[in-house]
C-alpha cells in the first residue's frame, strides 16, 4: 500500500492561510495527492492576486501522482455568503430569487456567477443551498433559502445547477438532508432535529430530488442529529442517511462533507474519528477549512484506519476513482484564461444589471417567470 496515502488525499479538500501557496502547503498537497482547496476571504487580495493564486494552485496537478485538476472550490451564494467582494458582482440573497420565482431569471443568475468565478479559476461553488425555511428562527439559513415551498426551493436549486454547469462551474446541493429547521448554529454546537422520515421524505427530500435531476455532481452533508432517523449519528457520520436515505432518492454521485472541524462534530468525537466514521457512513470526500492541523490529522487517521482493517482500501479507492472521474469530466480551466480576459469579466455591466433587478425584485424584460 505505498501509494496509500496519495489515494486518500485525493478525497480531501483543505483550506490554506493566505494570498499565496506557502512552500510547506506546496509541499504538502504534492507529496499527499490532496484533491483541492477552498478559498475564504483571508485568500483573496483582489482579482488579480486571486487569478495568480488559482493558477498557482493548479499547476500544481503536474506534480501530482494522478495529473488529475485540483478542485478550487469557495462558497459563494450571494447576499450574506458570499467570499468574492466587489469589483466582483454583489449578488443579493437567494430569497429575493424566491420571491421572484423565476427558474429562467435563477439559470442566468448562475450562470452569470459562473462565469466570473471561472474566469478567475475557481472551479466548484458550493452552491445552492436547498434547504427549506420551515423555521423562522432560523437564522444560520434564513434568506440563504429560496423560501418555505419544497417545490420552489428545488425548482429554483434545480436552475442553478444548470447555470453553473452552463459557466463550468461544479455546482454542489447543501446541506442533506435539510438545515432549515434548526435554530442551533452547527458551526458552534449540534443542532438536533425532531421531525420525522416521512415529513423529510415529504418535503426537504422532493427539494433535493429536483436538484439531483438537474445532474448537480455533489451533494453536502449537514452536521444535524436527526434523532427519529438516527439518534446515535449527526447525519454527516450516519449511514441510514448517507447511504440508504441517499439512496433512496436516486442520487449516485459525489457526497462531501461540510467542514469536519465544525464544533457540531469536534464538541462530540475526536478529530481522528471525524472523517473514518463519515467514510464508513458512506461520505466520498472530506472537507477541512480553516487548522492545517486538522486535516493532516484526519489524512493520518484514515489512513491507520485502512492499514488495520476498519477501513477497506476498496472503498478508498472507489472514492478516488469517482473524485478523478468528476474533474476530468467537469474542470475544463486547467489552464486559466489569461488575466486581461478575466478582468472583463468580473464585475461585468450585464451582470451588475442583473444582480440589480433581482436586488430590486424586478424581473428583466428578457426573462420569462
Amino acid at each position: 500500500m505505498a501509494d496509500l496515502r496519495k489515494i486518500i488525499g485525493q478525497t480531501f479538500i483543505i483550506g490554506i492561510s493566505g494570498t499565496s501557496l506557502t512552500n510547506e502547503e506546496k509541499r504538502f498537497i504534492t507529496s499527499n495527492n490532496i484533491g483541492g482547496v477552498i478559498l475564504f476571504s483571508r485568500n483573496i487580495e483582489s482579482p488579480k492576486q486571486l487569478h495568480s493564486l488559482c493558477a498557482e494552485i493548479q499547476s500544481l496537478h503536474h506534480q501530482s501522482s494522478d495529473k488529475a485538476p485540483l478542485f478550487i472550490s469557495i462558497d459563494m451564494e450571494g447576499g450574506r455568503v458570499a467570499r468574492l467582494k466587489a469589483p466582483y458582482t454583489q449578488w443579493p440573497p437567494m430569497k429575493n430569487l424566491g420571491d421572484m420565482d423565476s427558474p429562467s431569471l435563477a439559470f442566468k443568475f448562475a450562470q452569470a456567477m459562473g462565469d466570473e468565478l471561472y474566469s478567475t479559476g475557481i472551479n466548484l461553488n458550493f452552491s445552492p443551498c436547498v434547504d427549506v425555511l420551515t423555521n423562522p428562527k432560523n437564522e444560520l439559513i434564513g434568506d440563504r433559502s429560496f423560501g418555505t415551498d419544497p417545490d420552489l426551493v428545488g425548482r429554483l436549486s434545480s436552475a442553478l445547477v444548470r447555470g453553473f454547469l452552463k459557466a463550468n462551474i461544479i455546482a454542489c446541493a447543501k446541506h442533506f438532508p435539510g438545515h432549515g429547521n434548526t435554530i442551533i448554529d452547527s458551526h458552534f454546537d449540534l443542532p438536533i432535529e425532531e421531525v420525522s422520515l416521512e415529513e423529510l421524505r415529504s418535503r426537504e427530500l422532493q427539494a433535493f430530488k429536483k436538484a439531483f435531476r438537474a445532474r448537480v455532481d455533489l451533494v453536502m452533508t449537514a452536521h444535524i442529529l436527526y434523532k427519529n432517523i438516527d439518534p446515535d449519528n449527526p447525519a454527516t457520520l450516519s449511514k441510514k442517511i448517507l447511504s440508504e436515505l441517499v439512496e433512496e432518492t436516486g442520487y449516485k454521485k459525489l457526497i462531501i462533507t461540510d467542514d469536519l472541524d465544525m464544533h457540531a462534530l469536534t464538541k462530540y468525537h475526536d478529530k481522528e474519528s471525524l472523517p473514518v466514521k463519515a467514510i464508513e457512513a458512506g461520505a466520498h470526500i472530506m472537507l477541512y477549512c480553516n487548522d492545517p492541523e486538522s486535516h493532516k490529522i484526519g489524512l493520518d487517521a484514515v489512513e491507520k484506519a485502512v492499514k488495520d482493517g476498519v477501513l477497506d482500501l476498496k472503498t478508498i479507492e472507489k472514492n478516488r476513482d469517482m473524485t478523478v472521474k468528476l474533474k476530468k469530466s467537469r474542470i475544463k480551466n486547467f489552464d486559466l484564461i489569461e488575466f486581461e480576459d478575466a478582468a472583463k469579466r468580473i464585475g461585468h455591466p450585464d451582470h451588475l444589471q442583473l444582480a440589480k433587478a433581482i436586488a430590486d425584485k424586478e424581473l428583466p424584460a428578457d426573462i420569462s417567470t
